[in-house]
This record gives structure tokens, C-alpha cells and sequence, in this order.
């Protein structure tokens, strides 16, 4: 990878988003947790939720990522409040498009995953971009399961 590559995937605005992660207080009684890991590179993220009505009230995320893994988290978190778990995981399956079929970004209010589109051409990145919004996800249907049992 060269410099140029680097300083094009690292840009400033990705950069930014990973300085200001919303939302990284973890909540004191949640629905759900839920914990992913990339065995690739060992970026993790632990995301609580607390849902109303099928839509995240409450969420906190505790990101252990590459600044492309933190761009992303800081993405989902500014969006993830009101959102169903249909709407995070069409945003989940947008972004994996976007990434690996050259798909288009993801809906709004996840369009802001576009600053990710440099990272298309890492692969080794994939999974760590991804985790954020696959976390929220399976917290979400935990969530809902518990609701059900």
C-alpha cells in the first residue's frame, strides 16, 4: 500500500468520525448486548440496546477498531437511535454491498457509510467496518427474542 493509498483510505473526515464515537457510554441495563469480533484483524465492538416499540431508544457501543471499524460505529451511532432492526440491517447488507459488489451507498440516514467507499478496494478491512452495524443487529434481534420468550 502506498503512502498516497493510506492517506486516501485514512482521509481526515474518516478520521474525524473516529475521534467522535457517539454514544460510547455502555448502558447499565440493556435488553441486549451483543459482541462481534474480526478474526482478521481482532477489532471488536460490544454494542447494548434498550428498544421501544421495535426501535432502539437506548444505545451504547464500546469500539475496539481500526479508525475505518471507528468511522464506521461513529456513523451508526449518530443515526441509530429511532431505527428498526430492518433499517439496521438493510444499512448492514447496504454497506457489505457497497464494499465487496461495488453497490450503492446506503440508504439514509447510514448514508454517511459513503466516506467508507475508499476502503472498498482492502478487503482485509471489510470485516471491521462492518461489525458496528452487525453487533446492533444481532442486539436487536436478541432483543426482540427476549421479548417474545
Amino acid at each position: 500500500m502506498s503512502d498516497t493509498d493510506l492517506i486516501k483510505l485514512y482521509s481526515q473526515r474518516i478520521l474525524a468520525l473516529a475521534a467522535e464515537i457517539p454514544h460510547t457510554d455502555r448502558l447499565p441495563a440493556p435488553d441486549a448486548t451483543a459482541k462481534k469480533r474480526s478474526p482478521l484483524c481482532g477489532s471488536t465492538v460490544t454494542v447494548d440496546v434498550k428498544l421501544e416499540n421495535g426501535k432502539v431508544a437506548e444505545f451504547g457501543q464500546d469500539v475496539k477498531a481500526c479508525a475505518l471499524g471507528q468511522a464506521a460505529a461513529s456513523v451508526l451511532g449518530q443515526a441509530v437511535i429511532g431505527r428498526t432492526r430492518a433499517e439496521v440491517e438493510t444499512a448492514r447488507d447496504q454497506l457489505k454491498a457497497m464494499l465487496k459488489t461495488d453497490g450503492p451507498v446506503p440508504d439514509a440516514p447510514f448514508n454517511g457509510l459513503e466516506v467508507l467507499l475508499p476502503a472498498k478496494d482492502y478487503k482485509n478491512r471489510h470485516a471491521s467496518i462492518l461489525l458496528a452495524l452487525e453487533a446492533t443487529a444481532a442486539a436487536m434481534q436478541d432483543a426482540e427474542a427476549a421479548r417474545c420468550a
